[in-house]
Parts: C-alpha cells; structure tokens; sequence
C-alpha cells in the first residue's frame, strides 16, 4: 500500500494466553495492570465484562472457572504501567520530646538539604541546627526539658531509566531491538550539513585541483546513502584560444563524478571570448562507512585557458543529507 508521508509503524497489543481447567480462577499475568478496564479478556473468543473478574496485582481472578480448553483464555493489555517508579512517603514527620541540655535527635532517614526542624512550634534558621549525616539532627544549643522538637524530611522522587530532558540523548539506545533509528523512515533524511565557499580559485592545469568547496559528514549507519547537492560558478577565459573548464565530485580520494570525453565543457566560440557557467550537481552516494567522510569539487581547464571558481564573489555551496537505507 502507498502512503503519503512515512509508512505507519504498528505494534501489536502485548497478550497473555491461558489454559482454563474448568475449576481454576486464578491467573498469574505478565505484568500488573491498571484496573480491569486496563485489559481486554476473552474467554472461548468471548468478550468478558469487567465485573466478570477482578485483578489484583498480576494475578486475574474469575468470579466462575473459565471452562476447560488450551489457550482458550486470553487477556490483552490497553497500556502497560510506568516501572521503575519509587513510592516513598513524601513527607516524614518525627517528633521528640527533649530532655534538659539535648542537642542530638535520631531521625528517619533523609536526604541532606531536605529536612526542615522546629523547636516548639518555631521553625530553626540553618544556623540553629545541623543535618548533615542523613540519620541525626543536632541542635546548636541545647533543648530546655519538655521541648517538642520537631521534623519534616522530604523525599527526592525519581523514576528510574527515564530519558533525560536534554537535546541529543534520545537515540538507539533507547529504542526497541531492532528499531533502528533509519525505521523511523527509510529515505528519511537523518542529519544535513552544508558547506559553502567563496574565495577565487584560479588554475591553467588540465589535471584536476580542489576548488575550496567541501564538507564533511558522518554517517549514523553504514548501509545509509548520503545525497550530494552542490552548485559552483567556474569562469573560463582563453587568451586568445579555444578554452573550456570541467569539475568532478570527489569522496575522500574517490572520483565519483568525472567527465568523459570532456561530456562537462564549456566551450568558447570565439577566440579570447571569456564565460561564466553555473554548474548544478546532484549525486546519491553509497560510502559504506560510519566514519568522518569529506566530500568535495575539483575542477580543471581543458585546452590552454584559464579556469576560476568563485570569480567576483559568487558563493558555492554543497550539501549533504544522510538518507535512512
């Protein structure tokens, strides 16, 4: 089927499959859902309504034993609930009475900065007390018998292997085996970078010299292509002969575009007559590599003339887009 855009990536719903005895009516699934609206449950390719059955925990549990049958009893889970998140009190309250001259109180533990202390309904400065060692608490001066010396700790939540809030720490890593970040979509671009330059180069050889324009990309994966655009302004003049000028696409040391039999030439009708041509260029690369690659324009001039890229200012530019094989 053909689609605008990207194909639509799908993933089936995750489904526990059980073998009914005609007795048994508790299950032990997979994972713990929600409530009983978080799963689908059928019995023989019948649908059950929630109040059929209960969940507590991973174990389902039928009001009647399912009839006997294999795999006749399946449950499909609408969302799997977040793991790995810590449910710690988030507030712990201890309060002491203190005898005369007490400085030190043994708390809950706590996580230092987070601990808040009151002497008789007064919340201490920070230059009352000291909390420093996550279990105790010690008074600068000492209590007067009968004090209510109070505390408050706060827990700190996380919630473990979350994907940090910062630009570039979503990446393969964190992806499903086998979802490449290609997958997201083949012939999708993954990364552009360009490359410009603006300074007169001049040459009379006939063998090929660098024009100045470059760039270098690195590939996320070996089996993506890279897609070249470039544009460049070479102006020939002859002297008084017949001149021309011609350009190649190199990668690293790799000729990928090279003329033949002089296929991109300019050629000046006139003696001494002198020619400005802008070259576009479009070339879709295999490089096979995960490494730093360079690509760049070279140029020549053919019969005696002389060759300059960049003349009176003009800009080339290349780009290069990773595209997801």
């Amino acid at each position: 089927m053909s689609y605008i855009g990207n194909a639509p990536i799908s993933a089936a719903f995750l489904t526990d499959t059980f073998s009914g005895t005609g007795s048994q009516t508790a299950f032990t699934m997979t994972v713990a859902p929600a409530n009983t609206s978080s799963i689908i449950v059928a019995v023989t390719g019948v649908l059950q309504d929630p109040s059929t059955y209960s969940v507590s925990g991973t174990t389902l549990t039928f009001s009647t034993a399912p009839p006997s049958g294999t795999s006749n009893i399946s449950v499909r889970y609408l969302g799997i609930p977040a793991s790995g998140v810590t449910t710690t009190a988030y507030r712990t309250v201890t309060e002491f009475t203190a005898t005369s001259g007490q400085t030190s109180f043994s708390t809950p533990s706590y996580t230092v900065g987070y601990i808040d202390v009151y002497r008789n309904g007064v919340m201490l400065g920070t230059a009352d007390f000291t909390a420093t060692t996550g279990t105790t608490v010690v008074l600068a001066s000492g209590a007067t018998t009968g004090d209510l010396i109070r505390t408050e700790s706060f827990y700190v939540s996380s919630v473990l292997n979350a994907i940090p809030a910062t630009a570039g720490s979503i990446n393969s890593s964190y992806l499903a085996s086998g979802v490449a970040r290609a997958n997201w979509g083949a012939g999708g671009v993954l990364q552009v970078v360009q490359g410009t330059y603006s300074t007169a180069t001049t040459t009379t050889s006939t063998s090929y010299v660098d024009t100045g324009l470059t760039a270098t990309i690195t590939p996320s994966s070996a089996s993506n292509k890279v897609l070249v655009s470039a544009t460049i302004s070479l102006y020939s003049y002859g002297g008084g002969q017949d001149s021309g000028c011609k350009f190649q696409l190199v990668r690293g040391s790799t000729n990928l575009i090279t003329p033949v039999n002089n296929s991109i030439y300019v050629y000046n009708p006139n003696s001494g007559s002198e020619i400005v041509v802008t070259f576009p260029l479009i070339y879709l690369d295999s490089p096979a590599t995960t490494s730093a690659t360079i690509y760049k324009l070279q140029m020549s001039a053919t019969d005696s003339g002389t060759v300059i890229a960049n003349v009176s200012g003009n800009i080339a530019v290349m780009q290069l887009m990773e595209i997801a094989a």
